[in-house]
């Protein structure tokens, strides 16, 4: 198992449910409404597992690597990606299921969230596959595992300050009195 492949399924998962919607007739405003909050509670489940696992710990090869600018600068983009998707989540509240401004803020959500999956996978899973080892991707995964599965119902959204999150990963990363980089670390953040 390797957090790098559990992402990689979550993103498969996220473009299979945005699919379902575009197939779906307007008036099932039911069925819309449901695959839809599943998919904007997973997206934020998502997002939250990766801020508090994978980021942290392609931060922490990277400098381990000396590539701390490559990977602070992937990191300070996905958490602001994060951000925006959220944004996106938030203003589909805002409309009248299966409308035509549903359908575009639906649209707005998946174009934002295509487009971080895409940044993603091409440079923070890429980077983490080439400078950590199998074994840790391994217990990364259990732990990015672990977390979906508790937090099954979901997670509160709250967008973060990329440079603010960079610097309490890092001091975590100086500072080990304040506790490992494992799940709840960034609590703070």
């Amino acid at each position: 198992m390797d957090i790098t492949d559990l992402i990689l399924d979550d993103h498969r998962e996220q473009r299979r449910l945005f699919a379902i919607l575009e197939q779906i007739d307007p008036a099932e405003t039911g069925v819309l409404s449901a695959i839809w909050d599943r998919l904007g509670a997973f997206l934020e489940l998502h997002a939250k597992a990766e801020e508090e696992i994978f980021y942290p710990a392609l931060l922490q090869v990277g400098i381990a690597a000396r590539r701390k600018e490559g990977v602070e600068e992937e990191t300070l983009d996905a958490i602001g990606d994060h951000n925006d998707i959220r944004d996106a989540v938030a203003d589909v509240a805002r409309h009248s299921v299966g409308t035509a401004d549903w359908y575009a803020a639906v649209a707005a959500a998946n174009l934002a969230n295509s487009d971080h999956m895409a940044e993603e996978e091409r440079e923070g899973l890429t980077d983490f596959r080439r400078l950590a080892a199998l074994s840790r991707r391994h217990q990364l995964a259990v732990e990015f595992a672990a977390y979906e599965a508790r937090n099954y119902a979901g997670v509160e959204p709250v967008d973060k300050d990329p440079e603010g999150y960079i610097r309490a990963v890092e001091e975590n990363l100086r500072d080990p009195a304040r506790g490992s980089l494992s799940v709840g670390s960034l609590k703070r953040t």
